[in-house]
């Protein structure tokens, strides 16, 4: 509801402008109106210097129709908007003729750039000085400012509006100019204690820029004991915009040449050779590192693969990579060896992403999750609809801001978070909680299963199964996202600090938040599991920060259901205006590899001469001087990776269960599963391959000894993966003395909920777990652990819910969580949309206030719509 009540301010303001009769447009030396208002159409009456003003005004809200989150704000039909034409490169000035002030109160609109680079002024024309300046918000909403003229009052002055800046929100919007002989009071006035607010702090004083990759290295700094240093640079990686590592611990790095702009339109549904032609057509290659005797630096290169078209997102598994080059999701396998290569042509697994909106903003970073499934980000401005090859639109996911995944056995795909910016970096925590971070809105967000987050813009789109058929008729106007305008509420960000500095909105911080961690763009999530270094860091989230040119550090603290994420101090900064880090990940021996797409450049844009092409950096991190080790987990027997699942060092542990997984799979493909739904059959064969792994009983030993619980969790996903669990299993975990046990043993049960509601040959089992999740939400005394009953139970049936719900928010004790009075809310509005009488008695039982109010909306909104 809030863009369309700013929106009617906004309209309202301009009305009320211009509807006071005692206002009036200023007058020329020869007596006639001036067109400060541009509704001549043109810029009669203005001078303008340089580029940044060229082919204005512009004609009608041009913002909405690009932004979904903003409006023109414009009164009449013409106005300035610095942006919509020559976008934000160009400078210059545009300055009205004179005219003599003949009230004491002015007034006009604008917006844009927070800088003091991009400002309106007043100048008085007698004395060339500058009596008044404003600069934007950080929106292109025009909103009037209202200036005192009283001393004015005879003399000539004029506007001038002052374009100084090139890059993000460098440009300026306006309209309008009247004078008046009152104050006028419009309802969205960008006010001056606002304007005070907003104003920038002193700019960050960096001390270099354009170095070379090892003078760079040299003027980081670290904490004591710590050393970075090159293990590959220019010439011989450029633009490296993802990377992974394999199980012998090379680096698979994507050069992002063809960056900003994809290279032709893709023949999404065409035939196999086409597809292949357009995914080729690009400059991107996929670079293989390695260091073949334990120096740190990369003496081996391989190229696998090249004129890949506009690659965003890589990982390694199941014998080959994962790639994403919007429109494409695709697989390739490996031939392994010294020299890799491709062993065949690319499988396209999804397509629909897409990369004519921002091609920052597709799919990106990808990592394998504990429970086996791909995992990757998404962007708020980049609407999608994914879904396998030659899916029919109803069979696709819309996704435009969020946390998705991909089960490599099952092939299915789904939403796991909805919401946020320009996630490009996550990571899961010892405990498998996943952890993202964002731009522009606040940057910390703890990924729950099922969770809304803020959004930086646009509205929250439905995204499981029962929502897309309740709520598919609710599409965003002239689109086809569809919508889901019953959220209500989403969940803030789980950091207790932003790392902009002032008031005036992220962007306004850009290269003057030195003190409080660098800005608000950020790129790369990792939370450091590894053993080489000082106790502290385990745990530490480590966030690459762009205009910062950093990596700060955040540390989850627990707290109810979830994390409060504290700020720590920054661990690495590059002192280096150029370094733009994108990715972090951890090696064998606990050490850190950093992406540097190192460039002048910091702002996305689509002219492919404001990107430099041929610079790109890979360091390492290490600690006293960790030797390199070499490792080839593929070479291990089952025996030894099922030891391994135990490693503290969290690099050995994922590696490990993910050759498991691979194996399980491997094994269980022949097997005869004919007798089984063909549905389950995926699973079946998991299970069979996995029972055939040797040692994989020791897992369920461990699981149910009394060691450590991140040791017992570990073994909890390796079982999972390799299909090992059975019902018997999970009901005995369900029970487990650690919450954490507890939480997963549901989320890995319920993962498969599609299959067990809808086969009549599982009803019992079914039945029984409902019924256990209901045990759970009613009597577990852990808030995790009903946060994890809450995600499941968005993954049942509707008509099945109730009796969960019921117990849910039986809990008064949870009102004040952060998370689960939303989380059941997001759980329970299936409930109350299908059966309002039902609904009123769960709302007079319910004792978490939240949820009473969003109950009384919900059946509030249907009342409205069933009524004659």
């Amino acid at each position: 509801m809030r863009l369309p009540f700013l929106a009617a301010l906004a309209l309202l303001s301009g009305r009320l402008l211009a509807a006071d009769s005692g206002s009036v447009v200023p007058v020329g030396s020869d007596g006639r109106p001036l067109n400060l208002g541009f509704e001549t159409g043109d810029l009669r009456d203005w001078t303008a210097t340089g580029t940044a003003f060229s082919e204005q005004p512009v004609q009608g809200d041009l913002v909405s129709k690009r932004r979904a989150d903003m409006k023109s704000g414009h009164a009449g039909g013409s106005w300035i908007g610095g942006f919509e034409k020559v976008g934000d490169d160009p400078k210059g000035t545009l300055t009205s003729k004179p005219f003599r002030v003949t009230h004491p109160w002015g007034s006009f609109r604008m917006a844009g750039g927070p800088w003091p680079e991009t400002r309106v002024e007043l100048v008085d024309t007698a004395t060339g000085k500058v009596f008044f300046k404003v600069s934007g918000a950080e929106s292109e909403t025009l909103r009037p400012v209202v200036v005192e003229l009283k001393g004015l009052v005879g003399k000539e002055i004029q506007v001038r509006l002052v374009d100084e800046r090139s890059g993000h929100w460098g440009h300026v919007n306006f309209d309008e100019f009247r004078l008046h002989p009152e104050r006028p009071n419009p309802p969205d006035e960008y006010t001056a204690a606002e304007r005070q607010k907003n104003t920038p702090p002193p700019a960050d004083d960096v001390l270099f820029a354009g170095l070379d990759a090892v003078a760079a290295a040299s003027k980081a700094t670290l904490p004591p004991g710590f050393k970075m240093q090159v293990f590959a640079s220019e010439p011989d990686i450029r633009n490296p915009i993802a990377f992974c590592e394999d199980h012998r611990g090379r680096l698979w790095v994507v050069e992002g040449l063809t960056y900003p702009k994809r290279v032709g339109r893709a023949p999404v549904g065409g035939p196999q050779s086409e597809v292949l032609k357009d995914l080729f057509a690009g400059k991107d290659r996929i670079l293989v590192f390695e260091d073949t005797d334990g120096d740190g630096k990369a003496d081996r290169r391989t190229v696998f693969l090249e004129g890949v078209n506009l690659i965003s997102g890589i990982e390694y598994g199941f014998g080959g990579l994962w790639v994403g080059a919007a429109p494409y999701l695709f697989y390739i396998p490996v031939a392994d060896g010294d020299a890799p290569k491709p062993a065949g042509d690319p499988r396209i697994l999804l397509d629909g992403w897409n990369y004519t909106a921002d091609t920052h903003e597709t799919l990106n970073t990808f990592t394998w999750g504990p429970d086996g499934w791909l995992y990757g980000c998404h962007g708020v401005f980049c609407p999608s609809q994914v879904g396998k090859p030659g899916a029919a639109e109803n069979d696709r996911q819309w996704i435009d801001a969020g946390v998705w995944r991909y089960h490599p056995v099952k092939e299915t795909f789904e939403v796991y978070t909805e919401g946020g910016s320009n996630p490009w970096g996550i990571d899961f925590d010892e405990k498998g909680e996943l952890w993202a971070e964002m731009c522009v809105i606040p940057h910390l967000f703890h990924m729950i299963q099922g969770a809304r987050l803020t959004r930086q813009g646009g509205e929250h789109f439905a995204y499981n199964t029962s929502e897309m058929l309740r709520n598919g008729r609710h599409r965003e106007k002239g689109g086809r996202k569809p919508l889901f305008p019953y959220v209500y509420e989403d969940i803030g960000t789980h950091a207790d600090h932003v790392h902009w500095a002032g008031g005036g909105g992220p962007h306004a911080g850009n290269g003057r938040s030195d003190a409080s961690g660098g800005g608000h763009a950020h790129a790369g999530m990792l939370c450091y599991l590894g053993t080489s270094w000082p106790a502290e860091y385990r745990g530490r989230l480590l966030i690459g920060n762009i205009h910062g040119q950093r990596l700060n550090t955040d540390i989850p603290v627990a707290k109810g259901s979830g994390y409060v994420g504290q700020h720590g101090p920054d661990f690495l900064n590059f002192n280096d205006k150029w370094s733009q880090t994108l990715n972090q990940r951890i090696d064998q021996d606990g050490s850190l590899f950093v992406i540097d797409w190192y460039d002048a450049n910091q702002c996305h844009h689509t002219r492919d001469d404001g990107h430099d092409h041929l610079s790109g950096r890979i360091y390492k991190v290490v600690y006293k001087d960790q030797p390199a080790t070499r490792v080839d987990l593929g070479r291990k027997s089952d025996g030894e990776l099922v030891a391994l699942v135990d490693s503290k060092n969290e690099w050995m542990s994922r590696h490990a269960r993910r050759v498991l997984q691979e194996r399980a799979a491997a094994a269980g493909a022949a097997e005869d599963v004919s007798d089984v739904p063909e549905a389950l059959r995926p699973l079946a064969r998991l299970k069979k391959g996995g029972a055939r792994l040797d040692g994989i009983e020791r897992l369920k030993e461990s699981l149910d000894g009394t060691g450590d619980a991140v040791s017992r969790l570990r073994a909890l996903w390796a079982l999972h993966v390799t299909g090992q669990i059975t019902p018997e299993d999970a009901g005995r975990w369900g029970q487990d003395p650690d919450a954490t046990i507890r939480g997963w043993t549901v989320q890995t049960f319920f993962e498969h909920s599609a299959l067990l509601y809808s086969d009549e040959r599982l009803s019992d089992l079914a039945d029984g777990a409902t019924q256990a999740l209901g045990t759970l939400a009613e009597s577990d005394p852990s808030p995790v652990v009903r946060r994890y009953v809450a995600s499941a139970l968005q993954r049942i049936p509707v008509e099945r819910r109730w009796d969960v719900a019921k117990a849910l928010l039986a809990h008064a004790e949870d009102a004040g969580d952060h998370n689960l009075p939303k989380m059941y809310w997001y759980a329970i509005e299936g409930c109350v949309a299908t059966d309002p009488v039902r609904a009123e008695t769960l709302l007079k039982e319910c004792r978490i206030p939240k949820v009473r109010e969003f109950i009384a909306r919900r059946l509030a909104q249907a009342a409205l719509v069933s009524a004659p």
